[in-house]
């Protein structure tokens, strides 16, 4: 049972449209910049993608959960604390360090990860819409959790070295909260996510440990 009602989910996002327009916006676009880049291989790529993701997550986590997801849920106040959390080594294995590597591969973890990708930038406000969630009582791409979390195992399929362990526990564990949570709340853009971590983290760890193997016959 949750301790809040459908109708006042709905609300919420109302509010938190309304009260950082026109971040959402800026949210949006830096979110389909981080995709283009894995094409366009700019200087600093990486470090750009990695920095934007970070910063949805450090957004979501102060923003979305500290200080409006918090006023019908306590819970928040430990979800958005992972979410600092979260950004926080994104900005430090990403940025700082240079150690996510983005671009695409053969096979099929990079199609699944365009596939997610895709769906956070333009099928996720279409359903949201079919659905009867128009804007501003709909979650946005970019600025808050479910999307934020399906487009980040999106492009963490498309990197080209391993990742860090450490990066997916935060994003698995909301999969299954956000996504159990969007099927009593009635909202089908969300339902992918309860997928997405099932699906996603298998893949990534398979995939890292080919190109282990790839590294280890190169030496």
């Amino acid at each position: 049972m949750l301790p809040f009602s459908p109708e006042q989910f709905l609300s919420l996002f109302v509010d938190y449209n309304t009260a950082i327009w026109p971040v959402q916006v800026g949210a949006y676009l830096l979110g389909c910049l981080a995709i283009f880049l894995v094409f366009w291989k700019v200087s600093h790529a990486d470090r750009i993608i990695a920095g934007v993701l970070a910063a949805m997550w450090l957004w979501t986590g102060v923003a979305y959960h500290g200080i409006f997801f918090s006023t019908i849920n306590k819970a928040a106040y430990l979800f958005g604390t992972f979410f600092v959390i979260q950004g926080a080594s994104m900005l430090y294995s990403g940025v700082y360090q240079n150690r996510l590597r983005f671009g695409l591969e053969a096979g099929i973890a990079s199609w699944l990860g365009m596939a997610l990708a895709i769906y956070a930038a333009i099928l996720y406000p279409l359903i949201g819409m079919s659905a009867g969630h128009f804007y501003p009582e709909m979650p946005v791409s970019g600025g808050t959790p479910c999307p934020v979390t399906i487009v980040t195992f999106g492009m963490f399929l498309l990197t080209i070295k391993p990742i860090s362990r450490w990066l997916l526990v935060v994003p698995f564990c909301w999969s299954l909260i956000g996504g159990s949570a969007a099927v009593l709340l009635h909202v089908p853009q969300d339902w992918l996510l309860l997928a997405s971590g099932l699906i996603a983290v298998p893949f990534i760890i398979v995939r890292d440990r080919s190109f282990l193997r790839r590294a280890s016959v190169t030496l």
